[in-house]
């Protein structure tokens, strides 16, 4: 499955790892970077899904390590714009997609990210996010940190005991310098996790292209 991400933003924050656990499947393990679990915010459009307009999305996610030593991601959740990949989703992924109202806007060089969910869910849990791109990284500026939030290649999620994994295959990351202007939410609230705090680390991309592979099982 192709299709290309753009404006997407990074947002991450330390948490403590004893919190974020007991939210992570059995046969996963937690994986940290100085100590502390990640909580990622990251809201972006994807464009070029055969068969649907271009739609916002917005994940809130940590890093596990697979069975096999693989790192990948773990989504808490997933919002978006279009119903039907909300479904698609999560019939062919078991993904935790919420369909939601979203909006992604330019705003005098800024990007600004909108979202609130539809019934069924909650109509309280949403976003409103201001962040200003910078200049592009030299690759050589990139720091392990940066690779650890943004290298990975697959995704995990779980049905009945059992895991379920995909390949994502892409090009590296052209990574922006980000500047955090606004941040109200509460998808991390809705999730069961602290909400963002401290030094928040930002970084954005313009564009990117990526394959998802089909659902397999561990």
């Amino acid at each position: 499955m192709s299709q290309t991400w753009r404006r997407l933003t990074f947002l991450h924050w330390a948490c403590e790892p004893l919190l974020v656990r007991p939210l992570i499947p059995a046969g996963l393990e937690l994986d940290t970077f100085d100590g502390a679990a990640w909580i990622g915010l990251i809201p972006f459009e994807i464009c070029n899904l055969r068969g649907l307009p271009d739609f916002p999305e917005t994940n809130v996610r940590t890093y596990v390590i697979g069975p096999d030593g693989s790192r990948a991601v773990w989504f808490f959740s997933l919002d978006a714009d279009r119903l039907l990949a909300v479904a698609g989703a999560r019939i062919g992924y078991r993904l935790p997609y919420m369909w939601a109202s979203m909006r992604v806007t330019s705003e005098n060089g800024s990007i600004r990210y909108r979202s609130r969910r539809r019934l069924p869910h909650s109509t309280s849990h949403m976003t409103d996010i201001l962040i200003k791109p910078g200049a592009l990284y030299n690759p050589s500026e990139l720091t392990e940190r940066d690779h650890f939030y943004t290298a990975r290649y697959r995704l995990y999620s779980a049905t009945q005991q059992r895991l379920n994994y995909a390949q994502i295959d892409h090009p590296p990351w052209p990574l922006a310098r980000a500047e955090v202007l606004e941040l109200r939410e509460n998808l991390t609230e809705a999730a069961h996790l602290p909400s963002p705090r401290g030094h928040l680390y930002a970084l954005c991309c313009a564009e990117l292209s990526v394959r998802i592979g089909w659902l397999r099982h561990d």
